[in-house]
């Protein structure tokens, strides 16, 4: 087995007391003082978070946009230079190989940044999709460092350090700029339900970046934040997780992400065959979100039932929701089932929890 990778950040980390985690071949940290707290840092300020361990893969040439048109389900053409768009690669099935943001960082160039899961599978897909157009392939993973500030003060913490107005940064939008007089790609997507900013840095500027975020967001009370709060903030958000929500066997479909499928797209893709038809009737199952008033949580793979005790579903993602104060989670269910207000069951360790079916996302920071 290759050795366990750190980031730039990795002493950084521990001079803060981290709690460390392998995941995907890194050694990242999961937590500082705790996940509840840290949560709450980016609901009610800021927190920041080392994203490392993600994948960039950059597609360019002549021909770029047209080849991401063929191996991604977005419309690549149609993105601005400058924005940035959710988008998923499927395979020929129309499974999930993972869900991507695509930036157009120029004319004929474009970055995707992969899940650090799957970012190998993702790299090694678009290098065999783009051989037949005029279009390069470069995995530059290496290259990047990436530093997330997120919460509602995160423009604040961020302005004293640039010179880029962020009032011009749009949602899913990325620039080149300075930020503590270093080179950034900045970004403003995020996976936490709040405001929040990305930054592709440099590796050997990543502690300079971090360091100056840091200084910057003591008034704010910012503070590191490792990947076990974000696993509740996405949850809190609706938003999917590869190997929970999404997979190789599911469609966006199944996980009502049927928006992202561009079937009136000019050029045939890569799995658009098998999403044409899905895209006609209704899925078998679909995701929804559950709520519980019980103290335990929901948990991925328990089984979801109605009253009767008949299986009709499965939880994929569930916990402790420190933002709402009661168990939240995602499941995919019968679809005869998926109305919001439909009460149904959770079998939590041999014992029936009673949960209801609601409307996804949990929280959203404008209600």
């Amino acid at each position: 087995m290759p050795p366990i990778r750190r980031t730039p950040l990795h002493e950084i980390h521990e001079e803060l007391g981290a709690s460390f985690t392998d995941f995907a071949g890194w050694n990242m940290p999961l937590r500082y003082t705790g996940e509840t707290a840290e949560h709450n840092a980016v609901r009610n300020a800021a927190a920041l978070f080392d994203l490392t361990h993600m994948g960039e893969i950059r597609i360019s040439g002549r021909q770029a946009a047209e080849a991401l048109d063929y191996a991604l389900l977005a419309n690549a053409s149609a993105i601005k230079v400058g924005r940035a768009r959710y988008t998923m690669i499927c395979n020929a099935q129309g499974g999930v190989l993972d869900d991507l943001i695509v930036y157009r960082t120029a004319e004929h160039e474009f970055m995707i940044v992969a899940n650090a899961a799957n970012a190998a599978v993702v790299s090694t897909e678009l290098a065999e999709r783009v051989r037949g157009f005029d279009a390069m392939h470069n995995d530059v993973s290496d290259s990047y460092a990436l530093i997330a500030v997120q919460g509602p003060q995160a423009a604040a913490i961020l302005a004293p350090l640039t010179s880029m107005d962020l009032t011009e940064v749009r949602y899913f939008a990325g620039y080149e700029g300075k930020v503590a007089g270093c080179e950034v790609l900045l970004a403003r997507t995020g996976y936490t339900g709040e405001d929040g900013f990305e930054l592709f840095t440099a590796p050997e500027d990543a502690p300079t970046v971090w360091r100056a975020l840091s200084d910057s967001g003591a008034e704010y009370d910012l503070k590191p934040a490792g990947l076990a709060c974000r696993d509740t903030l996405r949850l809190e958000a609706g938003m999917p997780l590869y190997g929970n929500e999404l997979s190789a066997e599911l469609t966006p479909f199944h996980a009502n992400l049927g928006r992202v499928v561009r079937l009136d797209k000019s050029v045939d893709f890569v799995g658009k065959e098998a999403l044409a038809p899905v895209a006609e009737k209704p899925t078998e199952r679909t995701l929804v979100g559950l709520r519980s008033e019980g103290r335990r949580a929901p948990r991925h793979d328990y089984r979801v039932l109605d009253a009767d005790g008949t299986e009709v579903g499965v939880v994929t993602s569930g916990a402790p929701s420190p933002t709402l104060g009661h168990p939240i989670a995602m499941a995919y269910v019968d679809r005869s089932v998926s109305e919001p207000g439909t009460a149904l069951q959770v079998d939590i360790r041999g014992k029936a929890a009673d949960v209801e079916v609601v409307e996804l996302p949990f929280y959203n920071r404008n209600r």
